[in-house]
């Protein structure tokens, strides 16, 4: 088995479709990223996986609740937030509070966007506290077509609303051969053709094309004159790609990977370093036989300004997890508090501009 082979199985297990007797057309997608790469290395095309944007809780703005601290804590493997409250008037404030789930929206047989489990609903594995007690949440899903809500059509004819499973493939294809007219014509579905049998004959399939929008609520109470702490965490949506172009002078030097590379200068702040060690990291991890990957995970800070002023105070924590592995992220006054910590403390915070985590890391082939 040659390399290129080994690496393929190998991120085929690691999205959980190993046993597959294909690799369906869905769990492949060129991004913004991966078609630059395709233009220069198409080795590595097939690779990549795209993030979701997630983020945190939101809340209805009340002038006698103030959120007094909010720290952000982000590892490849959780995201939490603890927030602090403070109630200055003299009446309880019951608010609520929300956690929007991104959307998940299927509209390409291309798809591939990570999402880390497998629950048709709690696809983030979302929990939260209150002062230290669990809080019963609500959920509330819906899907949408052409901008239309087409939830109850597919919960009558017995359709998983989850767009991302492979049960809603099964169900689509047990699906009448009207029904399927009928779900093309709406723009819930399309017809794709494709081998998923011992033979690899090629058979049509009903696919999903809509948009899964999911959010957690519930209502919270704010006693007067005493503290609330809420806390919440979930896994986070980590895109991935086997290599990068970060790092690769070959790569830099084609034009249209060139305008790629300037565009992750801005959204992930790299600076000269950076660029350096990514350098140095990919001609490493060549020498090994190997490569440099990297993933990325991207958070709505932006919810935050929402509130009524100013976060008091500011706190947000990167964990890159491999002391080896390279991060570049915007902020101002960054420490370095570990070999794999990072954070910025920020007093009386407005967020402008949401966060995007880039972290490069080196992988060897077998």
């Amino acid at each position: 088995m040659g390399p290129r082979k080994a690496l393929i199985l190998r991120c085929l297990a690691k999205r959980g479709l190993e046993g597959r007797n294909v690799v369906h057309p869905r769990y492949f997608a060129l991004t913004t990223v991966g078609l630059a790469l395709a233009l220069v290395a198409p080795a590595l095309a097939n690779d990549t996986t795209a993030e979701l944007d997630t983020g945190g809780l939101v809340f209805v703005q009340n002038p006698s609740v103030q959120m007094r601290s909010e720290q952000l804590s982000i590892t490849l493997n959780q995201i939490q937030v603890t927030y602090h409250f403070a109630n200055t008037g003299a009446q309880p404030v019951i608010n609520l509070v929300a956690f929007p789930l991104p959307d998940i929206t299927v509209d390409n047989p291309d798809w591939n966007v990570a999402v880390p489990t497998d629950d048709p609903v709690n696809f983030l594995a979302f929990t939260t506290t209150a002062n230290g007690q669990p809080v019963t949440t609500k959920v509330e899903q819906k899907v949408f077509a052409q901008g239309i809500d087409q939830t109850a059509l597919l919960q009558q004819l017995g359709i998983p609303l989850a767009p991302q499973l492979q049960a809603t493939d099964k169900a689509l294809d047990a699906l009448p051969k009207d029904k399927w007219q009928q779900l093309i014509d709406l723009g819930l579905a399309a017809i794709d053709e494709y081998g998923d049998t011992p033979d690899m004959k090629m058979q049509q399939h009903l696919e999903p094309r809509w948009t899964l929008k999911t959010t957690y609520y519930w209502q919270q109470t704010f006693p007067p004159g005493q503290e609330t702490i809420i806390q919440h965490q979930y896994k986070p949506s980590v895109g991935d790609s086997v290599g990068t172009i970060v790092g690769d002078p070959q790569l830099a030097a084609d034009p249209d990977v060139a305008k790629q590379l300037a565009a992750y200068k801005t959204k992930y702040c790299m600076d000269s370093s950076f660029l350096a060690a990514a350098t140095k990291a990919y001609q490493k991890a060549q020498q090994a036989n190997g490569n440099l990957g990297e993933r990325r995970i991207d958070y709505v800070l932006k919810t935050g300004a929402n509130w009524a002023g100013p976060i008091a105070d500011f706190t947000l924590t990167i964990d890159k997890g491999d002391p080896n592995s390279l991060v570049s992220f915007c902020g101002n006054g960054v420490k370095k508090l570990s070999p794999t910590q990072f954070q910025v403390h920020y007093t009386n915070f407005t967020p402008a501009a949401d966060l995007a985590i880039l972290i490069l890391t080196g992988n060897t082939a077998q």
